[in-house]
């Protein structure tokens, strides 16, 4: 194994890692906002489905990722992996403002800055249609910014239609509310390690397989990597994401039972479905996106827009800034190579 390979099998760890780190709040966020139990145990929860997830993770997320990029072999494993420091560097930054930053967004502009200097511009993928269905680049961008608005709005749709049900309710019954969330909660910790495992995954397997492992009687992603990346990802899920959990879980509305078994069911099918179009979604958004909807289904005073605002902002200058890290990283390493 040559020093490009530690350095790019380093870096996919660490963006498992960093992923682990910005999906805290995405199962758990639910729980400790309904006070559905104990923080370790919530704790517990999200690591084991998320590993789950992780376990059984295909391979469609995976080959859209290292299909941004197309550049000679020699080229791609330092391409993907200076993508991948960009990433983990912005993301790293944020997080540690209590921001629940995307790490997946800064992936995609890491790898666009990686890819033009590796290649120029026509070695990133930008975007084409296949049929009805857009690939590359754009589509990647464009499935990160749609799916946010459907989780909005089916959680908005699920919430108004459960509200009513639930005042039918006795207060025993309301139990069964506490017990539904821990499921939806787990649905959403399984496609979350699903989706977002395979983007390390995807970067681990070229560095130890090497750059055709994805192309066709290639190996894919070998049971070390899928354990591996899975690993990493659901332990530091806890490990790091504490105050990012209590940001979401607290800083963006006034949530009931109900609020939340709809933010996490809309949450979990669209992160599901996103993963099935192989679309590398930003499952953090989405999730808080489906809270913000909750939130507007009854009434827009129940948010707090300083808190989306500020949210909202850091997505926004992500891939850009990522674009450039990216970039830059990729031309120091072929310096000092």
């Amino acid at each position: 194994m040559t020093s490009t390979d530690l350095v790019a099998a380093a870096a996919a760890v660490g963006l498992a890692a960093l992923l682990g780190v910005s999906d805290a709040p995405n199962s758990t966020a639910a729980l400790v906002s309904a006070r559905s139990g104990s923080y370790p145990a919530v704790a517990a929860w999200s690591i084991g489905w998320h590993l789950v997830g992780g376990l059984v993770a295909g391979t469609a997320v995976a080959r859209t990722v290292v299909g941004l990029v197309h550049v000679g072999p020699h080229l791609l494993e330092p391409a993907l992996a200076s993508g991948c420091i960009a990433s983990v560097g912005f993301t790293w930054l944020t997080t540690r403002r209590g921001f629940p930053t995307s790490a997946s967004v800064g992936l995609v502009g890491g790898l666009a800055g990686a890819g033009v200097m590796a290649g120029g511009w026509h070695a990133v993928a930008w975007g084409q249609l296949s049929g009805f269905r857009l690939l590359g680049i754009a589509g990647v961008l464009v499935g990160i910014l749609a799916a946010p608005v459907l989780g909005a709005l089916a959680a908005g749709a699920l919430d108004r239609g459960l509200r009513p049900l639930s005042f039918r309710l006795r207060r025993r019954s309301l139990r069964g509310l506490h017990g539904g969330l821990w499921f939806a909660s787990a649905a959403v910790a399984v496609t979350d390690g699903s989706n977002d495992g395979q983007k390390a995954m995807a970067l681990l397997a070229v560095a130890l397989s090497g750059p055709g492992t994805f192309a066709a009687g290639g190996g894919g992603i070998s049971w070390a990597e899928r354990i591996a990346c899975a690993s990493v990802l659901a332990i530091f899920t806890v490990l790091g994401g504490r105050r990012i959990v209590l940001t979401v879980s607290r800083g963006l509305g006034k949530e009931s039972s109900v609020d939340d078994l709809a933010a996490q069911s809309a949450s979990a099918v669209v992160i599901f479905l996103g993963g099935l179009a192989g679309l590398p979604l930003s499952t953090s958004t989405v999730v808080t996106s489906s809270m913000i909807g909750t939130g507007l289904a009854r009434r827009q005073r129940h948010i707090r827009w300083q808190g989306v605002a500020r949210i909202v902002a850091v997505w926004g200058v992500t891939v850009p800034s990522c674009a450039v890290v990216g970039g830059v990283i990729f031309e120091l390493w072929k310096a000092a190579s």
